[in-house]
């Protein structure tokens, strides 16, 4: 019999997940130099404002589509938000009267971000868990499993070759100490394709049946693969090899190189993953679709021309920026050339094609001028790690550049992509609105769109946009100082 889902059993919920992620916090951090050891007191006030905290997640939640996934990315964002307000404004604000938010403040406040981005993950996963125990009727995990099985282990594989680029793959085997004598690379393939594996699974668990598009899941699984980063690389796996979480500004500097390959790596897995699930889906389902839609041949033509003139919408207002910081003969040299005239339009010609990527995978995700940025901007920074810091310097024959220095030095470039995502998102929107069948009365297509907003609202899709324009506007400066 399902138990009553009632405020009092969120606030329950929220308390527990709390006092389980303050005491993780507490435990990560006491192993760090420099830290204050244990006080009885100590450990009792924090485990307190944990449990707080966490019921006020709780309570936050139960106002949300309930749904695994969806809360462990609210619990990432909770964390990180947890973070600014409270150890950039509420504690230097009590303790010296004073709010510096700057960024030496927050250089000297990164192993406080770790450790609450650590808080909000642990008390979204804690909540799930107690979520699903009582959630009735549960679909079978046995088919989402085989296809997370299947997607972690070739996302492991992209992760094992994207750390392989940076000379890192060989660090993999400080997670299990005990096969540390060989200190093969076999090995540290092995232990790569098993937490591909682990990741794949428990993402099946979190989303068992997706039900959003190509492109929100590519967003979810860069977030996904951002959690992998700062709970595995970051903490697990120096716990593992004895030593203290790497959450000092310098080891998250000698680590940074790992962060985009997290990215794509939960990026790439979640794409395989939602493709698997709608091959099965179109394998083995009675729905054929809406009578009301159009077919797939059109849609796809449709969505060709938009994402064609939305991406070059994009592109002029990114060229603002690559102007302005002499960008262009880069891109000119990608064929061998060094014009700026050449470069403008071999950047056009990549704006349109990427504008097109998004056209197809994000289809009718923008409900309004809201979510249209929301996704755009998401969007600009993921091509901000997959273009600028990554295909740009292999296609001139270079490896990926993923050093703190490298993203320091793509700043502009990062402003650049989020301010094209931007104008390419609502580019898309605005011509999704004018593109309505003519089948279908304007106030059919309004009620379609406000129940598709309110839908998204309920999702975590909020929270990814919050933590991606935070993390992309924040880490960079943050570590390249």
């Amino acid at each position: 019999m399902e138990q009553p889902k009632t405020t009092r059993n969120w606030l329950l919920w929220g308390a527990i997940a709390g006092v389980i992620g303050s005491l993780a916090f507490q435990l990560a951090a006491a192993g760090m130099p420099g830290e204050p050891a244990f006080t009885p007191g100590g450990l009792i006030a924090q485990t307190l404002i944990g449990a707080a905290g966490g019921a006020g997640f709780g309570l936050l939640m139960s106002r949300q589509r309930p749904g695994a996934g969806e809360m462990l990315l609210w619990g990432t964002t909770f964390g990180l938000l947890w973070w600014l307000f409270g150890a950039l404004t509420l504690v230097p604000l009590i303790q010296e009267g004073t709010i510096t938010w700057d960024v030496h403040a927050a250089q000297d406040h990164l192993p406080a971000m770790l450790g609450s981005l650590l808080y909000g993950i642990i008390v979204g996963l804690v909540l799930a868990v107690l979520w699903r125990r009582v959630e009735p009727d549960r679909a079978p995990l046995r088919g989402p499993l085989v296809r997370g099985a299947v997607a972690g282990l070739l996302g492991g594989w992209l992760l094992g070759t994207f750390l392989n680029a940076q000379n890192e793959l060989m660090a993999m085997n400080a997670v299990m100490p005990e096969m540390m004598e060989s200190h093969t690379p076999a090995t540290a393939w092995l232990i790569t394709l098993l937490i591909g594996l682990l990741a794949g699974g428990i993402f099946a668990w979190l989303y068992p049946h997706p039900f959003d598009g190509s492109g929100a899941a590519l967003m979810r699984g860069s977030v996904y693969g951002f959690v992998w980063w700062v709970v595995g690389a970051q903490t697990l796996a120096p716990f593992l090899s004895g030593e203290s979480p790497a959450w000092a500004l310098g080891a998250v500097r000698d680590d940074f190189a790992t962060l985009p390959a997290y990215l794509l790596f939960g990026a790439g897995m979640a794409l395989i993953y939602q493709w698997l699930d709608r091959i099965v889906h179109l394998l083995f389902a009675d729905d054929l679709g809406r009578h009301d839609q159009e077919g797939i041949g059109t849609q796809g033509l449709r969505a060709l021309g938009r994402g064609m003139l939305a991406g070059l919408v994009g592109g002029l207002l990114f060229t603002l920026v690559m102007a302005r910081v002499g960008f262009l003969p880069g891109v000119a040299s990608l064929v061998g050339s060094t014009s700026l005239v050449t470069g403008l339009i071999v950047h056009l010609l990549i704006a349109s094609v990427i504008g097109v990527s998004y056209s197809l995978l994000f289809r009718l995700q923008s409900y309004d001028l809201g979510s249209a940025l929301g996704w755009g901007v998401s969007y600009g920074f993921f091509w901000w790690v997959l273009g600028a810091l990554t295909l740009m310097p292999v296609l001139l024959g270079e490896p990926p550049q993923w050093t703190v220095s490298a993203a320091a030095d793509a700043f502009p470039a990062l402003v650049g992509h989020l301010a094209y995502g931007a104008g390419l998102g609502a580019a898309i929107y605005l011509l999704e609105e004018r593109g309505i069948p003519w089948w279908l009365s304007r106030s059919e297509v309004e009620a379609a769109q406000i129940a598709r907003r309110q839908e998204q609202i309920l999702t975590s899709a909020p929270a990814i946009w919050v933590l991606v324009v935070v993390i992309a506007l924040t880490l960079p400066a943050i570590l390249g100082m």
